[in-house]
């Protein structure tokens, strides 16, 4: 008797504490969590900053200064590739052959395109002896209306 008593206890005390379970967490995120997740990097900051650098002795020019102002141009030039690439992204196309399970040849073609106006020129640094470094900055609200006109023109394209 003692043992019917004891496990109809144990019975009545598991049912009702079940009742008073919390209910179970489910896999949702908070509501705050998708916005965080799915946001891009280039929109939690408030510029994006981009640098390029070119080197002066391989410009195409035999006066030494005019190497060195080539060199300034296309260090600005790798800057703006840069930032397009941030506020666009890069189309990759690659291509490997592979016989008798060996890799035979991989290629890789990157390209960037874009247009990108109202950036700030932040610095043109010389690095070392041979180098120079360009510096841009690119608000956010400009990166939004780039990327808006950059999908309008998409959506009439389709058409």
């Amino acid at each position: 008797m003692k043992r019917t008593t004891f496990w109809a206890l144990v019975a009545a005390t598991l049912l009702t504490t079940a009742c008073a379970l919390p209910p179970f967490k489910t896999a949702e995120p908070k509501a705050e969590e998708p916005a965080n997740m799915i946001t891009p990097m280039t929109e939690k900051r408030e510029t994006l900053v981009a640098t390029g650098y070119a080197v002066i002795s391989i410009q195409n020019h035999r006066n030494a200064s005019q190497q060195r102002l080539l060199a300034i141009r296309a260090s600005k030039l790798d800057a703006y590739r840069a930032l397009t690439e941030q506020v666009y992204g890069q189309q990759l196309d690659a291509n490997t052959t592979i016989a008798d399970m060996t890799v035979m040849s991989d290629t890789f073609r990157a390209r960037v395109e874009g247009v990108v106006y109202g950036a700030v020129l932040v610095s043109i640094t010389p690095v070392g002896d041979d180098t120079y470094e360009t510096t841009l900055s690119l608000d956010r609200r400009i990166v939004n209306d780039l990327r808006s006109l950059y999908i309008a023109q998409l959506s009439t394209k389709r058409y």
